[in-house]
């Protein structure tokens, strides 16, 4: 199973870009939790300023629950932007 680590700046990114999407989507971290088939808890989590790591599978089934591919999920300005604060 794929981890992507909490030491990893890229963490960071993917709980901005999760929120983002939700955000864009017009839907609760309780929706999409429903629709990914995931807890709603760890979506919050996953959201949060300290989010914890996360596996490609879990990560997928975001996707899925906001209606887009994985490869599109990387397709954003905050993966391309090397400078990119985290903060």
């Amino acid at each position: 199973m794929y981890t992507v680590s909490t030491k990893s700046k890229i963490i960071f990114n993917i709980s901005k870009r999760i929120k983002q999407l939700r955000i864009e989507k017009g839907i609760t971290q309780e929706r999409l939790a429903a629709l990914s088939g995931i807890d709603y808890k760890h979506i919050q989590l996953l959201e949060s300023k300290k989010p914890p790591a996360i596996k490609i599978d879990t990560l997928e089934k975001i996707c899925n629950g906001l209606s887009i591919k994985l490869c599109n999920f990387f397709d954003d300005e905050i993966f391309l932007n090397e400078n990119n604060k985290t903060s």
